[in-house]
C-alpha cells in the first residue's frame, strides 16, 4: 500500500528578511580564486553527445572510412578476429559499434584506427582479457570500495565508480602495490571491473553503448598511486576507445581544478564536453542530476545500500528540493492500525534538523517522537527507519534548513505494510 504524500514548506522570515527574494546577485569580483577555477572548469564544457551508431546518421566520408576499416581488417586478418565475444567481420550491425568506436578515437584516420584495434586484439590475447571476468584475484577488500559498477543512470548507462582514497593507509597501499607483481596483479582486477562493465552494453545502434564513470577524488594519494594511474590510463584509452560517455569527478581539491584549467586547452572539445567536476559538498547534487536518488550509494548522499541486491529492483524514490530558509514537512497518511510504515530519507550535504513524528487522527490521543529532532552531519548517510502504529495516523518527516541559505537536493522513499492479524 501506498499513499499520497504532500510535502508542506514554511519559510524561515528571519533569514528571508537577510535575503530577499530578488537580491542581486554577488560580484564576480567578490568570488576567490578557487571559486573561478571551478566555474572555468564546469561552465565552458558543453554537454557530450553520444554517438548514436546508426550508419544513416554517419557523413559520407564517416562511412567511406568504415568500409575502407572493415577493407583493410579483413586483408590483413590471419583468421576470425572478434571482440567481447562480436565478429568483427560477416555484416553484424554489433561489429560496426566497435569498428566506429576506434574511428571515432582515431579521428576517421583508417589507417590509425587500424592499427590501434590490431594492437588491441594483440593485447586481448596476450592478456587473456576474454576469460577475465570469471578469475578470482583475491581482491575481495577492494569489492565495492575502489572500482566497482553499481547501478545505471537516467539514460540506462551501467556506471563504475571509483574511489582510491584508502590507499592514503600506508599498509593498504604496500599490501596492494608493493612489488611490480602486486601492482600487475591490481591493474588485472581493474580491468577485471571494467569488462564486467562492458559486458552490460548492448554494441547496438541506438543502445546504451558505454558507460558512465564516477571518480572519488576524496583522499587519493597523488604521489603514491601515479604509477599506477598512468598504466591504468594508458590501458584503457588503448583497449577502450569511447567507451565511457561522462566522466563524473566528485569531491574535486581546489589543486586538481587548477591543474584542469591548465592541461584543458590540450584536451579535444570532444573529450572536454565528458567531464563533470564537483567540488566537495556539491556530490549528491552533482550525481542526481544524472542518476537517480535510489541508485546512488548511500555513501555519495544516496539511497542504495549493498544489501539492496537482495531484495530486487529499488523502490523509486521521490525527488524535492530544501530552499534556504525553508523547513519541509513530509506528510505520510491513510496509515492504518497494526501497520508498518518503513522509510528512507536523505538531503544532499545535510547540516540541518531532521525528525520524525507520528500524528494519530483520533482527537486527544498525543503525537508521537518517532525520531527526537537532531542536527544532521554532513557526512551521515540515508536514514532508514520504521514504525508499526498502533491506531490509525499520518506520519510527518520533518527537514528543517532554515539555519541555512544553501539549497539542498533530497529525496526520500517510504512503503505502508498493512498488518495481517485483525486489530
Amino acid at each position: 500500500m501506498e499513499a499520497t504524500s504532500p510535502i508542506s514548506v514554511q519559510q524561515s522570515l528571519n533569514l528571508l528578511d537577510q535575503t530577499p527574494e530578488f537580491s542581486p546577485k554577488p560580484s564576480p569580483l567578490k568570488k576567490n580564486f578557487v571559486t573561478s577555477l571551478m566555474e572555468a572548469a564546469t561552465l565552458r564544457t558543453p554537454s557530450f553527445k553520444e554517438d548514436t551508431y546508426f550508419i544513416s546518421n554517419l557523413k559520407a566520408s564517416e562511412k567511406k572510412a568504415l568500409q575502407e576499416l572493415k577493407d583493410k581488417l579483413m586483408a590483413a586478418s590471419h583468421g576470425p578476429d572478434s571482440m567481447w565475444g562480436i565478429p568483427l567481420l560477416g555484416g553484424d550491425e554489433r561489429a560496426d559499434v566497435i569498428l566506429l568506436k576506434f574511428l571515432r578515437a582515431r579521428d576517421f584516420r583508417v589507417q590509425d584506427s587500424l592499427n590501434m584495434l590490431q594492437k588491441c586484439l594483440s593485447w586481448r590475447k596476450d592478456f587473456d582479457a576474454d576469460g577475465i571476468v570469471e578469475e578470482d584475484l583475491g581482491f575481495k577488500e577492494l569489492e565495492g570500495v575502489v572500482a566497482y559498477m553499481h547501478a545505471y543512470d537516467r539514460e540506462g548507462h551501467p556506471v563504475c565508480y571509483n574511489a582510491y582514497g584508502v590507499f592514503k593507509d600506508r599498509e593498504m597501499y604496500e599490501r596492494i602495490f608493493g612489488d611490480d607483481e602486486k601492482l600487475k596483479k591490481f591493474l588485472r582486477w581493474r580491468v577485471q571491473v571494467l569488462e564486467k562493465g562492458v559486458k552490460l552494453l548492448h554494441f547496438k545502434p541506438g543502445g546504451i553503448n558505454s558507460i558512465i564513470q564516477v571518480t572519488d577524488l576524496k583522499d587519493m594519494p597523488k604521489r603514491e598511486l601515479r604509477v599506477a594511474s598512468n598504466h591504468i590510463l594508458s590501458l584503457f584509452q588503448d583497449n577502450y576507445p569511447e567507451m565511457v560517455a561522462r566522466k563524473i569527478f566528485i569531491n574535486v581539491p581546489w589543486y586538481f581544478t587548477l591543474l584542469y584549467s591548465m592541461f584543458s586547452p590540450f584536451l579535444t572539445q570532444r573529450t572536454k564536453s565528458k567531464f563533470v567536476i564537483s567540488k566537495e559538498g556539491n556530490v549528491a547534487e552533482t550525481l542526481y542530476k544524472f542518476i537517480r536518488p535510489e541508485d546512488v550509494p548511500v555513501q555519495y548522499g544516496g539511497l542504495s545500500r549493498p544489501s539492496d541486491v537482495l531484495n530486487g529492483p529499488p523502490k523509486p524514490a521521490s525527488e524535492f528540493t530544501v530552499k534556504g530558509g525553508e523547513k519541509v514537512n513530509i506528510q505520510i497518511e491513510g496509515i492504518e492500525a497494526g501497520a508498518t510504515i518503513s522509510w528512507d530519507i536523505v538531503v544532499g550535504s545535510w547540516e540541518l534538523e531532521y525528525g520524525a513524528e507520528f500524528v494519530p487522527n483520533a482527537e486527544g490521543s498525543y503525537t508521537i517522537a518517532v525520531e527526537k529532532q537532531r542536527r544532521i552531519a554532513a557526512n551521515e548517510e540515508a536514514i532508514h527507519n520504521s514504525y508499526t502504529a498502533r491506531e490509525a495516523g499520518k506520519m510527518v518527516l520533518s527537514v528543517d534548513n532554515t539555519a541555512s541559505r544553501k539549497r539542498k537536493v533530497a529525496a526520500y522513499r517510504y512503503l505502508v505494510r498493512k498488518s495481517t492479524s485483525i486489530v
